[in-house]
């Protein structure tokens, strides 16, 4: 059973009181809380069947070795992911458009013009960005 989106906004926002932080994940519930307080947006913007390709690969994978996850969950048998409404394939195929469409329009909001983002479209180019920074790779 999901999170009332007023305790989950309560845990965000208490999540977000420290000196530093990183959030993981894209939540609409908390966007406003997370983006006005952060100074840099990573956005892995990805092809679909790159995105697609992973999802099936961890998907497989968690099934297959009953990983344990957050809470103690594991993945359900691999039905559930393919022939429900709660799929999480399903999920990615509605929101990918959604999201690639959104983000640069909220990114030029006034509201949001403090951000640095960081747009990265490839796992290679992410690999490059996180080797440039401070302490990466032998960097001071």
């Amino acid at each position: 059973m999901p999170t009332p989106t007023q305790v989950f906004r309560q845990r965000a926002d208490a999540a977000l009181t420290g000196a530093a932080w990183v959030v993981d994940g894209n939540y609409p519930e908390v966007r406003d809380l997370i983006w006005r307080r952060a100074d840099t947006i990573v956005w892995l913007d990805y092809r679909l069947a790159l995105i697609m390709w992973r999802l099936t690969l961890r998907t497989f994978r968690r099934v297959a070795t009953r990983e344990l996850l957050w809470n103690g969950n594991r993945e359900r048998d691999l039905s559930a992911h393919f022939f429900s409404r709660d799929s999480i394939f399903l999920w990615a195929l509605r929101t990918y458009g959604l999201r690639r469409r959104e983000y640069p329009l909220l990114l030029a909001s006034p509201a949001f013009a403090h951000l640095r983002v960081v747009r990265l479209r490839s796992p290679h180019a992410t690999s490059v960005w996180l080797a440039s920074l401070p302490g990466a790779g032998g960097q001071p």
